[in-house]
């Protein structure tokens, strides 16, 4: 698999004239680097590997580049227009009559398929398993920060949007996605885990109750830290200008990485995060205060009632 990638690459390198290549991987795929860096320094390049956490394409190690003719992103998918970068797919493939296990939950006139980055390669394959057994299925093109078939991100939803199906079904693991898409779209979602072959009906009611407990005890904190990344894809300072003026006690601070040890250094009593929408729903537990969503935060404020609850998206 590495030779296909890296023969591709190399073509690619040598269309753009570069001789010094940057190498970022995402987390899971960071023991691929030594292979990466060997298999081009034998094609004649001088190579560096960015060691700094990776979340997607939304986290470029931009200092590397600056070290470097080119930076080779493994793993993901650009999020938009980007000089210099070459994005390297990591494709995982899976038996498409896994769907089987999904038929008996799908229930609605039209269909739409979802499905994570490393699977988008199936997408044409899962398309046409599901209308042999007469599903009507959807498929929305790829666009913005999602550009593959059917693809969604932890951030966008848009894939699923803009279909206008009458129920989804994501395939891909984990459950932040699928409830993430129900949430967004007041929809039925039906989860198919296409490595364990498990498939179920989402319900966004656990987490709804868990950000309702989250919100009802920021209303204690006396300061309000607006935390605005510096990451290349996630920086969305005015929107954190624009919450920083609903309470006189919010200041805006700017970060790389969110994590615990920094928000308790820093001491506010509760922050707001327009960085990775996926920190304040996944990783609240690992904080020490309260970390609200900006709709959340409205929700706090006054400007937005409960009833209009919707997840954090970056469009």
């Amino acid at each position: 698999m590495l030779s296909n990638d890296i023969s591709d690459l190399v073509r690619q390198l040598r269309e753009r004239r570069a001789k010094n290549v940057a190498l970022q991987f995402p987390e899971g795929l960071k023991r691929r680097a030594s292979a990466y860096a060997a298999a081009l320094r034998g094609e004649g390049f001088d190579v560096v590997v960015s060691g700094d956490p990776c979340y997607g394409a939304c986290d470029l190690a931009l200092n590397a580049l600056g070290n470097a003719d080119v930076l080779v992103h493994v793993g993901h998918a650009p999020v938009g227009p980007q000089e210099n970068v070459i994005f390297v797919p990591h494709e995982v493939g899976f038996d498409v009559a896994v769907l089987e296990k999904a038929l008996p939950l799908l229930k609605g006139t039209t269909t739409g398929l979802v499905t994570t980055v490393q699977h988008a390669h199936l997408v044409p394959a899962m398309e046409a398993f599901l209308k042999d057994r007469g599903i009507d299925v959807r498929v929305s093109e790829g666009r913005g920060r999602t550009p593959l078939r059917g693809q969604v991100l932890g951030c966008c939803f848009s894939a699923a949007k803009d279909i206008g199906a009458d129920e989804i079904l994501f395939a891909g693991t984990g459950l932040f996605h699928p409830i993430g898409i129900a949430l967004a779209m007041k929809v039925r979602v039906v989860a198919l885990d296409p490595l364990t072959g498990i498939a179920q009906e989402v319900n966004a009611d656990s987490l709804l109750r868990k950000r309702f407990a989250v919100i009802e005890k920021a209303r204690g904190a006396k300061d309000f830290g607006i935390i605005v990344s510096t990451k290349s894809g996630q920086n969305r300072m005015d929107l954190a200008r624009r919450l920083s003026a609903l309470s006189p006690y919010a200041v805006i601070v700017t970060l790389k990485e969110v994590s615990p040890d920094e928000l308790l250094n820093l001491g506010f009593g509760c922050y707001v995060n327009t960085a990775c929408p996926r920190l304040a729903y996944d990783d609240q537990v690992r904080f020490p205060v309260p970390v609200l969503s900006p709709q959340e935060f409205e929700i706090l404020c006054g400007t937005r009632s409960w009833d209009e609850y919707a997840i954090d998206e970056i469009p």
